[in-house]
């Protein structure tokens, strides 16, 4: 009986060639395993397909709630967005994916894992940490990489071996979860060109969205989002919903140019109407209850969470302590926020929490104000007291010049 190793099976063309090659090339039976993470496909079309094309055994499983719970609300808390724009649809789903691999290989046991990720890109980098982190003694085989393998010459090798297909009429690359929509391939490898409107699946064009504007009002308890329009739901019915509010309105695409971990500079487009949508609201909520020091602080947090994350450092001890700081801010992010969808664009346009550290009698113009303006005076003096003593060295002598002119000055080297 031949040794077992465990693929993370897609149903796309590198995994289904890999179940074969694999078997051919490495002499291992084939477990294939696919984790429901909200991707909104025929699952068990693939496992048969699986099958059909030579895996010993097929594991489903359902992780839809676990992903949201554990993974999407964390990155909600943490105000996620790598290099500013990109709420880490993909990447936050890959160590769950992995975490399910090796599972699935103790319970076979299994001698390796499996995947079907490049060597291009940043998924071979979250699925191999992640794997080795939670079981060193696990081999990890990624044939495309390995061996070098293009798409034509897996389509080629799958028609060679009878290996089913699935027919696609996008000329766009695709994968996505509850969290969101990665798309790649065609006209988006120019980055000057726009994408297509067929590119996109759950945002509507800002000129087909509704000509009435749309509110959506979100109710967060200790960071997380529990109900939304006024109705609780489950986590995984939450994000659905906003999924398909804000994308109806046309409000939800990310197209940047992305720095991958291994170096290359890429053009991404997303679609994550809900990440966007809840991370905006979750942020706005947060500047109603934190105070100026927290929030200052927490951004730097957010910054480096949101890289360790991108980078495949989901068990690092590192984002396991930064989560320890994150939850401790937010005991008090509770309260309902309001944002306003209109032609593709969104703006929070209210928010309100019991916690709230906004006080109407301070900030208030009117003559209710109890707020001391004499006390400015003297806040003033002292807030500028070092730009004014640096001011008066800068300035003091026969040549006279202020900071400005200073600063254009050329220097001899010049």
């Amino acid at each position: 009986m031949s040794e077992k190793v465990v693929l993370a099976y897609s149903g796309g063309l590198d995994t289904s060639v890999s179940i074969k090659w694999i078997k051919e090339k490495y002499g291992l039976d084939v477990v294939t395993c696919t984790v429901d993470v909200g991707q909104q496909e025929d699952l068990s079309r693939i496992g048969e397909t699986a099958k059909k094309i030579g895996a010993v055994n097929h594991y489903q499983l359902d992780a839809k709630e676990e992903f949201a719970r554990d993974y999407v609300f964390k990155s909600i808390k943490a105000n996620s967005l790598y290099e500013g724009s990109y709420p880490l649809s993909t990447a936050i789903a890959r160590p769950l994916l992995a975490e399910k691999l090796v599972e699935v290989a103790e319970k076979e046991g299994a001698v390796a894992v499996a995947h079907g990720c490049t060597g291009k890109g940043n998924d071979q980098v979250r699925f191999d940490i992640t794997v080795k982190a939670m079981n060193p003694s696990l081999r990890i085989i990624a044939p495309v990489r390995e061996w070098n393998l293009n798409r034509e010459d897996e389509i080629k090798y799958a028609e060679k071996n009878g290996i089913p297909i699935k027919p696609s009429k996008s000329i766009f690359s695709t994968d996505q979860n509850l969290w969101g929509r990665s798309i790649e391939s065609g006209p988006l490898e120019d980055p000057f060109v726009e994408p297509p409107e067929e590119a996109f699946e759950w945002c509507v064009a800002a000129k087909n969205a509704p000509d009435k504007a749309q509110y959506l009002e979100v109710e967060f308890e200790s960071g997380v989002p529990v109900s939304v329009d006024g109705h609780k739901s489950s986590p995984v019915e939450l994000i659905r919903y906003v999924n398909e509010k804000a994308g109806l309105n046309g409000f939800g695409i990310v197209d940047h140019i992305e720095d991958r971990l291994v170096g290359i500079k890429s053009r991404e487009v997303y679609e994550c109407p809900a990440a966007l949508t809840l991370i905006a609201a979750h942020k706005d909520l947060e500047k109603l209850v934190l105070t100026r020091h927290e929030l200052s602080f927490k951004s730097k947090v957010e910054e480096e969470w949101s890289w360790l994350v991108y980078s495949g450092l989901w068990m690092e001890p590192a984002r396991l302590a930064l989560d320890a700081f994150i939850d401790a801010t937010q005991s008090r992010v509770s309260g309902t926020v309001r944002a306003k969808f209109y032609k593709g664009g969104m703006r929070i346009v209210g928010r309100k929490s019991d916690e709230s550290l906004y006080q109407h009698k301070l900030s208030t113009y009117d003559r209710t104000s109890t707020f001391d303006q004499n006390a400015a005076v003297g806040f003033i003096e002292l807030w500028g007291l070092p730009s004014r003593v640096a001011n008066e060295k800068l300035t003091s002598g026969k040549k006279k010049k202020t900071p400005l002119q200073i600063a254009r000055t050329p220097s001899k080297r010049s």
